[in-house]
């Protein structure tokens, strides 16, 4: 596939971005079409694996039959038997009539599992005999029925593991991982992030006849520098809720407004508040490595933790109470109403009232700007804290002169 074949496919399915990593994986989606191999997709939640299904099923010798979508995960286990195969009437409790299943609607076409890592061990075994044979019986029923459907998986779940801890079964693995084809985080796609969030933004503005969002250097940089735990469907909500707060009506002489850094990363999430953590990046030789963040924010804690056992021995061996340990980390600023009760820096929670805390911080910024020339990312990484900190803390500065 060409480049041009290639931007027209991302054109035809709306898909914004080129890197590698995405352009090999719709490149395959192409080449594998024409074949009946299963296809299994990996990759987090809101990567786009909603799309790779489409574009098999459009390219392929089925198109002209049905696609039908299955989330797993979001049907109960007491029915998904029934909603794949179908049931007969008086199979349970409130099957009042026959019913036909997903495999069944879409004989001659395409069904598309999504979230299979969440299927019932019962559920399994019944979906490796429809891969191996096309066979299957309805629930409640002994009759074998047949179908003839390609079938397309999806997980954001490790699968191996899965296997491995015995929660899903290893020959279906090895059936449905025929053809796999993973979809990059958006931490990955660096180069990608501002194209979306400049498209996700104007297709807002287009909407409701507001101003389309600019950004400086300073506020693509933090962009890019943000995890993204829910990637492009994450940055979607981002670039809308920053375009409908900070946008106004477009005008003829105006139709765009140019944001900083200190703006945008008041609407990026803390990235302590998600549970679901980055990829470990692998090294050469199959380890795992820590960037310079990671190691300072380790340290930090292994550092308070030494410095509270030594207050608890003295404690104990003094038979009083022993003064705090000093904290030779930064103390955050007293958080809003709306922000989790741990941000960057520290562990340690500062009191509302102790003001000569506060100035250390503000002291200990404003002397690393000075130091780095008032560039904020090598402050940040000098102070061991994220650079929306600093971001918050000059947008607070400003807003009290």
């Amino acid at each position: 596939m060409d480049a041009q074949e290639l931007q027209a496919l991302k054109n035809r399915y709306d898909i914004i971005g080129n890197d590698p990593a995405l352009n090999r994986a719709l490149e395959t989606a192409v080449a594998i079409a024409p074949t009946d191999l299963t296809v299994l997709i990996t990759g987090e939640s809101g990567t786009g694996k909603e799309n790779i299904p489409l574009i098999i099923h459009q390219h392929s010798r089925r198109k002209t039959g049905k696609f039908l979508a299955v989330n797993c995960g979001a049907i109960p286990e007491g029915t998904i038997n029934a909603e794949l195969f179908g049931h007969e009437k008086g199979a349970f409790t409130g099957a009042v009539g026959e019913r036909k299943g997903y495999f069944q609607e879409a004989d001659g076409g395409t069904l598309f599992l999504d979230e299979i890592g969440e299927l019932p061990k019962e559920t399994q075994a019944m979906l490796l005999r429809v891969l191996q044979n096309g066979e299957f019986l309805k629930v409640g029923s002994s009759k074998v029925e047949k179908t003839d459907v390609r079938v397309i998986c999806a997980t954001n779940v490790n699968l191996s593991y899965a296997v491995a801890t015995g929660k899903f079964r290893q020959d279906l693995y090895y059936r449905i991982n025929s053809i796999s084809i993973s979809m990059p985080p958006l931490r990955e796609r660096k180069g990608d992030i501002y194209q979306l969030f400049r498209k996700f933004s104007s297709d807002f503005a287009r909407k409701y006849g507001c101003c389309r969002m600019g950004l400086d250097h300073e506020a693509i940089a933090l962009l890019n520098a943000y995890r993204w735990p829910g990637n492009i469907r994450q940055l979607k909500n981002v670039a809308e809720t920053v375009t409908a707060i900070e946008s106004r009506p477009a005008r003829p002489a105006e139709d765009r407004v140019e944001l900083g850094g200190a703006v945008v990363a008041r609407y990026l999430p803390d990235e302590q508040d998600t549970l679901l953590p980055a990829a470990p990046v692998r090294t050469e030789a199959g380890g795992q490595s820590l960037n310079d963040s990671d190691k300072q924010m380790i340290f930090k804690a292994i550092l308070d933790i030494s410095q509270e056992v030594d207050r608890l021995r003295r404690i104990v061996e003094g038979g009083g109470v022993a003064a705090p340990a000093p904290v030779h980390t930064m103390i955050p600023q007293r958080q809003e109403a709306d922000e989790p009760e741990e941000q960057e820096g520290s562990f340690h929670e500062a009191a509302p009232e102790d003001t000569s805390m506060k100035k250390m911080n503000d002291g200990l910024i404003e002397k690393a700007l000075e130091r780095n020339g008032g560039k904020v990312k090598p402050a940040a990484k000098e102070l061991g804290i994220s650079e929306r900190t600093i971001y918050r803390w000059l947008a607070d500065k400003r807003g009290k002169r």
